[in-house]
């Protein structure tokens, strides 16, 4: 497949939107501890499909809400970071493909899928966009942002608004601005320890690893399939029924573990994304726009996690997850506010390992409603993260059948793969 882009250019908010915005925005304590890089989606539509200059000007219109896609990164006198609503730009790019879509399908996680989107190196937008028309009228669409500025959550919502003004529909609910509601207590209270967690010590940082074996191997579990492993995964002596999500990645982490063949005495962890929107109390509204988001650290031996049956593996991600609750969050804003400067110490969200043995991450796309960005001419077909090539660092999304079996993208080195393909479909 060849892609040919026709033209790059920035745009920016068109229309002025009723609600007054401020020059700047800090970046919230949540927004400081995330990811500092730029995480990329793969959207596919079948023709018709509305023309780019109906979806650029849809864009245009969502930006005059959403202003922090069309700034750009600061920091204020005192080098506090911020993001800069000044208006800038997102980058727009029109390509076309020299082939048609099902040549392609299905879509695999492969280097291919960098074409799809603009380059997530050295990036000065917060967002970026690419259409990439093929011969067939099939239209692909990349979209690109900086994790400082929004998590899953947010993005989805914000995805969802392009596509009613693409509609002509207005954009309903409007987003929340406002980092400044995550003050904290006075006096602090340092109810847990996030040294070690969320934070690190500057001297702790590693270094760059590099590795060119690594395969991004996807998944489908049928809903039939994700129902006995549910009934499996609480088949245990407390009668705690577990969610999908607990079952499948209880599943996917001890699958994994034995496909690496760890050594027994090791301990394993899986870093798990908590959405505060909901655990907080007060509740913050859904329509809060940034970063809300800590992690959970389900943690075992590896000889209890192969050994034991998915239950044990699905309460360890049960109990981490539910402890991430009111008081832990409260707690974080605390210390990220009074002791962090205070010790030099840095988050621990890293982009720059591309080996996450003995552990995991889990970035579960189950419940956001990226299939609802419709331009007009109907939902997509496809959507799926692009190609990230880190070892351990997975995705989960629902399947585009739409019949509630789900998709999960699982970066294994290339001689760990063969095992886990043999026992991945396997229940015990």
């Amino acid at each position: 497949m060849n892609v040919k882009i026709e033209s790059t250019k920035i745009i920016k908010p068109i229309l002025e939107s009723p609600h007054e915005f401020p020059a700047s925005i800090p970046l919230s304590v949540f927004d400081k501890v995330t990811y500092n890089t730029h995480m990329a989606v793969i959207y596919a539509y079948r023709p018709p499909t509305p023309p780019n200059e109906t979806i650029q000007l849809a864009l245009q219109t969502a930006l005059s809400e959403y202003r922090e896609w069309a700034g750009r990164l600061g920091q204020n006198d005192n080098g506090d970071a911020l993001i800069l609503l000044n208006g800038q730009g997102v980058k727009f790019v029109e390509a076309t493909a020299d082939i048609k879509l099902d040549q392609l399908m299905p879509l695999k996680p492969s280097p291919v899928l960098l074409s799809l989107h603009p380059s997530l190196k050295d990036v000065e937008e917060i967002a970026q966009v690419q259409l990439t028309r093929f011969t067939c009228g099939s239209l692909v669409v990349g979209f690109t942002s900086n994790h400082l500025v929004a998590d899953g959550h947010s993005t989805s919502n914000f995805l969802v608004a392009w596509g009613k003004a693409s509609r002509g529909l207005k954009i309903d609910p409007l987003p929340i601005h406002d980092g400044t509601i995550f003050t904290p207590r006075e006096p602090p209270v340092f109810e847990f320890d996030h040294r070690g967690v969320e934070f690190k010590s500057k001297n702790l940082v590693n270094d760059n690893v590099f590795e060119d074996d690594i395969v991004v191997h996807k998944v489908h579990f049928t809903r039939d399939f994700i129902s006995k492993l549910k009934a499996r995964a609480s088949a245990s002596l407390n009668n705690k029924s577990y969610s999908t999500f607990e079952s499948v990645v209880a599943h996917l982490w001890r699958k994994i573990t034995k496909a690496r063949g760890l050594g027994g005495l090791e301990k394993t962890h899986v870093r798990i994304s908590a959405n505060g929107r909901m655990r907080m109390n007060p509740k913050v509204p859904n329509e809060y726009f940034g970063n809300l988001v800590l992690w959970a650290f389900p943690t075992a031996r590896v000889k209890d996690l192969v050994c034991e049956p998915v239950s044990y593996a699905a309460k360890l991600i049960h109990d981490a997850v539910t402890n991430v609750n009111d008081s832990y969050f409260k707690s974080f804003i605390d210390f990220a506010t009074h002791k962090v400067e205070e010790e030099d110490l840095v988050p621990t969200t890293e982009m720059n390992k591309s080996v996450l043995c003995p552990n995991l991450e889990v970035d579960s796309w189950l419940r956001f409603p990226f299939y609802e960005l419709d331009f007009g001419g109907g939902s997509p077909y496809v959507f799926m993260p692009s190609y990230f090539p880190i070892e351990g660092m997975m995705f989960l999304t629902p399947s585009f059948i739409g019949d509630g079996s789900i998709d999960a993208f699982v970066p294994l080195f290339h001689d760990n793969l063969t095992m886990f393909k043999h026992i991945v479909y396997v229940l015990d």
